[in-house]
C-alpha cells in the first residue's frame, strides 16, 4: 500500500502543479504543439475523442451553486446570449456574403463562420477567474451558449456558408447533441458516485488533467502550424492578424455593448464572446473540413489564451482607478 502510495504520489503533485499553473501551461502547450509536427500527426486522428475528454473534465468543474446564483437573474444573460449566439453569426453572416467570399476564398468564409457560431471556450470561466473578473457571470453564459450550439450552429452553417460546406449541418449539430449530452452525463455520473466534496477536493488535480488533455489537443491542432510557416509565410501571418483581429475585436465590441450593466460584468461577458470554441465544431465536423481551416482554428488558439496575459495590466489599473 505504502509502495502504492508512493507509486502514485508524483503523478498526483504534478497534477495538481500544472492545475495552479494552467494558464501558463497551456500556453506552453500551444508552442509545444506548434514545435512537435510529428506527433500532432500522430494525435490528430483522435482530435474527437481529445475535445470529449476536456467536455467532461469542464462540466466536472462546473460549480452548481454558482451557476443557479447567475440563472436567478436570467435577463442580462438571455441578452448577453442572444448576441454571442444569434446576433454575432447573422452579422459575420451577412458582412461575409457582402464581401463575396463565398466565391473568393470559400475554406476561409466556412472558417470564419464555424468561428462565428461557436459558443465560447470551456477555460473561459478559468481564465476569467484569472484576470480577476466575475467567472460566474462567464460560466453561466457558456452553458446556456452551449446548450443552443447543436440548434443554432448547424442552421447559421447552411444558411450563410451553403456550398462551401464540406459536412452535412444537420450530422454536426447531432454529433454536438451526442457529444455535450454524453460529456455531461460522465460528468453528473461521476458526481452522483464520489460526491461533490471529492470532487472540491479533487479541483487542482483535475485541473492539472485538464491542462494534460489541452496539450494533446494543443499538439493535434497546432501540428501543421510550422510547415505552413515555412512554407507559406505570408498566408500563416495573414491568418493569425485576422483570427487576433476577430477575436479582440469582438472583445472590445461586446464589453461596449454591455458596459451599461458595469465593466465587472461586461469585461467577462466580451471575454466569453470573444474566445470561441471553434475546436468544438471542428471536432463535431468529424475533421472533415478543408487544410486552410485545421490551420484557421489552430491560429486563433494564440490570440485566444493571450488575450488574458495581455489584459491583465489593463484590468489591473482599472481595478485601481475605480
Amino acid at each position: 500500500m505504502h509502495a502504492l502510495a508512493r507509486l502514485t504520489g508524483g503523478p498526483i503533485r504534478f497534477l495538481t502543479w500544472l492545475g495552479r499553473h494552467g494558464t501558463n501551461a497551456v500556453a506552453v502547450s500551444i508552442l509545444l504543439g506548434i514545435a512537435l509536427p510529428p506527433l500532432g500527426a500522430l494525435i490528430r486522428p483522435f482530435f474527437p475523442e481529445t475535445v470529449f475528454l476536456l467536455l467532461c473534465l469542464a462540466f466536472l468543474r462546473v460549480d452548481p451553486g454558482a451557476l443557479r446564483m447567475q440563472l436567478a437573474r436570467p435577463r442580462l444573460l438571455v441578452l448577453a446570449a442572444l448576441w454571442t449566439m444569434l446576433a454575432v453569426p447573422v452579422l459575420a453572416g451577412l458582412a461575409l456574403a457582402g464581401l463575396g467570399l463565398g466565391q473568393a476564398a470559400p475554406g476561409l468564409l466556412l472558417a470564419l463562420m464555424l468561428n462565428a457560431v461557436a459558443p465560447p471556450i470551456f477555460s473561459s470561466p478559468a481564465l476569467a477567474a484569472l484576470m480577476g473578473l466575475n467567472a460566474a457571470v462567464t460560466l453561466a453564459l457558456l452553458l446556456v451558449c452551449t446548450a443552443a450550439t447543436p440548434f443554432l450552429a448547424p442552421a447559421m452553417i447552411a444558411a450563410f456558408v451553403g456550398p462551401a460546406v464540406t459536412f452535412s449541418p444537420l450530422e454536426l449539430g447531432l454529433r454536438l447533441v451526442l457529444m455535450l449530452a454524453g460529456a455531461a452525463c460522465v460528468a453528473i455520473a461521476i458526481r452522483a458516485v464520489a460526491g461533490r466534496p471529492w470532487v472540491e477536493r479533487q479541483a487542482s488535480r483535475i485541473d492539472g488533467l485538464n491542462v494534460v488533455v489541452l496539450f494533446l489537443f494543443a499538439v493535434a491542432l497546432m501540428g501543421d502550424v510550422l510547415e505552413n510557416a515555412i512554407a507559406r509565410p505570408m498566408l500563416v501571418l495573414g491568418l493569425l492578424v485576422l483570427s487576433s483581429a476577430v477575436t479582440f475585436g469582438l472583445s472590445a465590441l461586446t464589453a461596449l455593448l454591455f458596459w451599461y450593466a458595469g465593466a465587472r460584468t461586461a469585461l467577462p461577458l466580451a471575454h466569453a464572446a470573444g474566445s470561441r470554441n471553434t475546436g468544438l465544431m471542428l471536432a463535431a465536423a468529424a475533421g472533415s473540413v478543408p487544410e486552410l481551416v485545421w490551420l484557421y482554428v489552430a491560429l486563433i488558439q494564440i490570440p485566444i489564451y493571450a488575450l488574458p496575459l495581455i489584459a491583465r495590466p489593463f484590468l489591473r489599473r482599472l481595478s485601481t482607478g475605480s
